[in-house]
């Protein structure tokens, strides 16, 4: 059975740093691209990053420079690296992989379940 397992949430002061966390297992033999969603209060979710199996990265324009995603292939893994936080990045954090191929089948669209980040003074 495959399983996102996010870690790394909690409550930190504006300018301040986290980090993310998210592993995913199972019999895995090969993932795709990566990425780290987040959803505030009152809004839609929306794409912070996204890392793809080569380690191209697409940022948010809101988090560039401040954020940094990367992966560990070997062990099935990306974190994200969030710097000079601010209250308006407060929001649910999802870890996404658009394609996991696991020895048996492939499995798409696939979410974790989410960590709080709340940036507050």
């Amino acid at each position: 059975q495959v399983q996102l397992v996010e870690s790394g949430g909690g409550l930190v002061r504006p300018g301040g740093s986290l980090r993310l966390s998210c592993t995913v297992s199972g019999s895995i033999r090969d993932i795709k691209n990566m990425g780290w969603y987040r959803q505030g209060p009152g809004k839609e979710r929306e794409l912070v990053a996204v890392i793809t199996s080569n380690h191209g990265t697409i940022y948010a324009d809101s988090v560039k420079g401040r954020f940094t995603i990367s992966r560990d292939n070997a062990k099935n893994s990306v974190s994200l690296q969030m710097n000079s936080l601010k209250p308006e990045d407060t929001a649910v954090y999802y870890c996404h992989v658009d394609r996991i191929a696991t020895m048996w089948e492939e499995l798409y669209d696939n979410w974790g379940q989410g960590t709080q980040v709340t940036v507050s003074s």
